[in-house]
């Protein structure tokens, strides 16, 4: 019988969990215990007593430990919000329009993809210019850490490849040789051991991290993939086409498990839910489809928007979904209920990039009418308009904290906003014997 033993309890605050570090037969693993419904109104020591039935490298004696970590979370979510961010540098490296930007978990530094076919690695509290990922032939058009580790960047591209990089010296450790046609969407799992492209060439592909060799073409999709997405697990991939269609993949076998079939247009994004029950789907048909993953049923279809969705997106405990649309709206959903909560009113162009802050309290939006726009999850109220680009803004994100924001634009330019009450603190562990 081997043997495991409790290290270490890590804080996870977004969303709320709690980590264990053990260690098996002289392995070191780790174990998540998900906190998704935790509300301030808790009864914590119901909660610890549970947790502590159903866990069994938790024994009772630590109790105290695991009380001081609810604790901590629930001082987390009690957290004055960041209200008013204000300009803090605009970064003009690049000399073509940017395409994507990204943070990586700690948020202390961002990419961002260009048409002048590079990628640039920044400092976010200083806005300094790291280095520049160099080599791509055409535009660098999807990019991505491989967070929490937040060690390695992956870079897609028109010129048909994808290129892994050495996030902290730049060096490049492969080029991924395989797709027909231009790379449009990329991913890494979260356990940071393969990367998922997707193509115009109709096929999506898994290539291993440490070898740099393909492990899998997905074939099936009869028109462009242009959204992909892995599960919280790292054991299904969703992926979206212009066939109308989704497809969950098993990773393991490369095969499609179901074909999500119901839009009457172009599927333009995707993404699980934090816990995998259940997936999303925009479309250019204006609805967004509400999937249940085990029986690939459809549980809903969201009929509000009058023009094309496209971006879709959950908040990090799964709660709650954002729909954004040509028709310069974005609307908010319950996840459970199905219920639409709000209709983000405002902007004056289409809307093509939408996400949650960390903690579920406030929506982004990035907008062709040149302007970022802020909103309150609870009320719909816009609080803030993030204003300053030439151009229209194509991509917009919070860092893990939700205390500084960026936006990439048409007009070459990234900005950098900065709440007032931003910190820069890396995340915190709680040791133990």
């Amino acid at each position: 019988m081997s043997q495991m033993k409790l290290k270490k309890f890590l804080l996870r605050y977004y969303p709320p969990g709690i980590i264990l570090q053990y260690e098996r037969d002289g392995v070191m693993k780790q174990k998540p215990i998900d906190l998704l419904d935790l509300t301030l109104d808790v009864d914590v020591e119901v909660l610890l007593s549970q947790i502590i039935r159903q866990e069994p490298l938790i024994s009772e004696n630590r109790r105290p430990a695991l009380r001081s970590l609810v604790e901590r979370l629930l001082i987390k979510m009690q957290e004055e919000q960041h209200h008013s961010f204000s300009l803090f540098k605009v970064l003009r490296a690049h000399v073509l329009p940017l395409t994507n930007c990204a943070f990586n978990k700690s948020g202390d530094r961002f990419i961002t993809g260009s048409y002048d076919r590079t990628c640039k690695v920044w400092n976010t509290y200083t806005g300094e210019d790291m280095f520049t990922l160099e080599g791509h032939k055409n535009v660098v058009y999807a990019i991505a850490f491989n967070n929490p580790y937040g060690d390695k960047i992956v870079t897609g591209s028109f010129d048909k490849t994808c290129k892994l990089w050495d996030a902290y010296t730049g060096q490049l450790y492969y080029t991924l040789k395989g797709h027909q046609t231009e790379i449009v969407c990329l991913s890494f799992n979260p356990q940071s051991t393969i990367i998922a492209t997707g193509s115009m060439d109709n096929t999506a592909k898994l290539w291993d991290v440490e070898s740099g060799q393909e492990r899998a073409t997905l074939q099936g999709h009869r028109a462009e993939i242009v959204s992909l997405s892995f599960n919280t697990g790292g054991d299904l991939i969703i992926t979206g086409s212009f066939d109308h269609d989704s497809r969950i993949w098993d990773i393991r076998t490369g095969q499609c498990v179901h074909t999500l079939s119901g839009h009457r247009g172009e599927v333009s994004s995707t993404q699980f839910n934090y816990s995998g029950t259940m997936c999303i789907s925009g479309s250019i048909d204006c609805t967004a489809r509400l999937w249940d993953v085990r029986s690939g049923r459809c549980l809903s279809v969201k009929q509000g928007h009058t023009d094309e969705v496209l971006d879709v997106s959950f908040d990090s405990s799964g709660s709650k979904f954002v729909s954004a649309s040509a028709d310069g709206t974005a609307r908010v959903y319950n996840s459970l209920t199905g219920v639409c909560m709000h209709t983000l009113i405002g902007h004056e162009g289409e809307i093509s990039k939408v996400s949650f802050n960390p903690q579920g309290t406030r929506v982004i939006s990035a907008s062709s009418d040149k302007t970022c726009r802020l909103w309150d999850v609870d009320t719909g109220e816009c609080l803030q308009m993030l204003e300053g680009h030439t151009d229209e803004i194509f991509s917009c994100a919070f860092n893990y904290e939700g205390d500084f924001v960026i936006t990439g634009s048409k007009d070459n330019t990234c900005r950098i906003w900065k709440a007032q009450t931003a910190t820069s603190q890396p995340r915190p562990g709680y040791d133990m014997e």
